[in-house]
């Protein structure tokens, strides 16, 4: 017999959520909390643990141990054991109902840790930040505890990515920008990771870096910490000193990655800055891997103070300026390859032999012999000279006579207008905010809100999750922003980059309106259409002070749920 817990209900995704009858994950959670029952360790005790994941435990009480093709609740099949060490083990498993790949936490009911971990995975679940791997599911049956997790198919851990070399700026500043921003976030519902490392921090398909283990990894290996906030910023700083340097920045080294020599876990020794230990390290970046490390006994290079929260880290990187893309490779042209047809029989010798890029020229055809000869060449050229002459006297009595054609008339190019010289004009977009008819003020992510105009297209605003269908889990008719340009503009386009396919509206409130509308009646559909980039333009231009971008279908996320997400909006006249 199994006990589920009591106040989550499983939904036909396989989502742990509240008891909500609307489908969403609350906001407000009752108890937020990294609690680790006895025996408890600290962060820096843990380390060893963290670093020797694949060690085999003494074997776990119970006579029967998890292994490949077991299955739990009769839906969960055991694929591959990824860790197994004090008395717990992590799976890669399949879940057969929804056929898709998931990750899985097991570990004895009667273990000391058994209660921390489902509370950690309870409140972690109901978070709902897609910057996090997700926990799915979280059951504590009579001999047994587990716990289902997002598994990410596309997602690389850093500390294999930086084997092949460190990032470059732009990618690192987005590491620890995405990083700060969603452990800011879990801070602020009292969640705490505690165990942010190269192996905890995922790089997916479209370059975006996601965290596992949210409260769930501490919880398992009995991790703790009196100041959390401080830990986790070290630990992000850390991870920016890996990215730039390709070195983790301890003597003993660890994650696949050589040491940095001067700093050890137990000394308060002088740490070498990013800039130092590899040329070419941006000293923007350098320098706040240095102030999130400072928990620590390292240095700053600059007399800035310390950062001691990732909130705290999160505002000091939006105070960096903007760091570019680097540039493609240039085409190495030196390295051009021949075609198949030009490598052929038409383009090689008897051996393959290619042949010379200016093949010689034919030989002149024989001259005729004897006085033959000389008499054809002697007609041709008194020919030549009488043609010569008829065409000269003929110019001179045209000119004499004042015959001469005119010169035809000098075409001159179309004006241009200023309007095709100045291209469109971008207005700036002074406030934005979240519309929910149903919950004036906005319900789902409004700290998130400015990350939609920021000019980083790698930031997002999002909505939570919807279950079953894409049209809000059929709750709403829609959700989008309202944005304020100030006073009223003429606008022509709106341009909106999402995060997958999502259908959207562009709408407008009437010219005099000048307070910001509370209804959907009060926008005018203006433009529509649905994909990942929208261009959506005013058959005829419209005055308006304010826009709504409003979603009204969703794209699914890699956890079988719908979420809208926009990353960036223009809008021109």
């Amino acid at each position: 017999m199994s006990c589920r817990v009591t106040d989550y209900r499983h939904n036909e995704t396989g989502s742990v959520t509240s008891g909500s009858q609307h489908g969403e994950a609350d906001s407000a959670v009752a108890e937020r909390s990294t609690a680790t029952s006895p025996p408890q360790r600290t962060t820096r005790d843990a380390e060893q643990a963290a670093h020797a994941d694949t060690a085999t435990p003494p074997a776990p009480s119970r006579a029967t141990e998890p292994h490949s093709g077991h299955r739990l609740a009769k839906r969960y099949r055991l694929e591959e054991c990824i860790t197994r060490l004090d008395g717990f083990s992590s799976w890669r498993a399949v879940d057969e109902k929804l056929r898709r790949a998931v990750g899985v936490h097991v570990l004895p009911a009667d273990h000391d840790r058994a209660a921390s971990v489902i509370s950690a995975a309870r409140s972690s679940a109901l978070l709902g930040d897609p910057r996090f791997v997700q926990v799915l599911d979280a059951v504590e049956e009579t001999d047994v505890v587990w716990v289902i997790h997002e598994w990410l198919p596309d997602a690389t851990p850093l500390s294999t990515v930086l084997q092949s070399g460190p990032l470059d700026a732009h990618e690192a500043h987005a590491l620890v920008s995405q990083v700060s921003q969603a452990m800011a976030a879990s801070h602020r519902e009292g969640l705490a990771h505690l165990r942010l490392t190269p192996a905890t921090v995922l790089r997916t398909g479209t370059g975006q870096f996601r965290i596992r283990g949210l409260a769930v990894d501490a919880a398992l290996r009995g991790i703790s910490s009196e100041h959390p906030q401080r830990t986790d910023t070290e630990a992000i700083g850390a991870l920016l000193y890996a990215a730039l340097t390709q070195r983790w920045p301890y003597g003993e080294g660890g994650y696949g990655l050589n040491g940095v020599t001067g700093l050890s876990k137990s000394s308060k020794e002088s740490l070498a800055a990013p800039d130092q230990v590899r040329a070419g390290v941006h000293r923007g970046l350098s320098e706040l891997a240095m102030r999130a490390m400072v928990n620590d006994g390292a240095t700053a290079t600059s007399q800035q103070q310390p950062c001691t929260t990732p909130e705290e880290l999160s505002r000091a990187i939006a105070a960096l300026p903007r760091i570019p893309a680097p540039e493609p490779p240039p085409v190495d042209l030196a390295g051009y390859q021949r075609t198949t047809y030009q490598r052929g029989s038409l383009g090689a010798g008897s051996h393959g032999a290619p042949l010379p890029q200016h093949a010689p020229p034919p030989p002149a055809p024989p001259t005729l012999p004897g006085r033959t000869g000389a008499a054809l060449k002697w007609g041709v050229s008194a020919l030549l000279i009488a043609a010569l002459a008829l065409a000269s006297w003929q110019l001179a009595d045209a000119l004499l006579e004042g015959d001469a054609p005119p010169d035809p008339p000098a075409k001159s190019a179309p004006p241009v207008s200023e309007e095709e010289v100045a291209g469109p004009e971008l207005y700036p977009i002074v406030e934005a905010v979240e519309f929910d008819p149903a919950v004036p003020g906005g319900s789902q992510n409004p700290e998130t809100v400015p990350n939609a105009f920021d000019g980083d297209p790698d930031t997002f605003w999002h909505t939570k999750n919807f279950y079953g269908y894409s049209t809000f889990g059929n709750l709403k008719d829609g959700l989008g922003l309202i944005l304020d340009l100030g006073e009223p503009k003429t606008v022509e386009t709106l341009t909106v980059q999402t995060v997958g396919d999502t259908a959207l509206e562009f709408r407008a409130a009437g010219p005099a309106v000048s307070t910001r509308p509370s209804q959907l009646d009060d926008f005018e559909l203006v433009a529509q259409g649905s994909g990942s980039s929208h261009t959506l333009t005013a058959e005829e231009p419209v005055t308006t002070r304010f826009i709504l971008v409003w979603m009204t279908d969703l794209p699914m996320g890699s956890d079988g749920n719908y979420r809208g997400r926009i990353s960036e909006i223009t809008v021109s006249g």
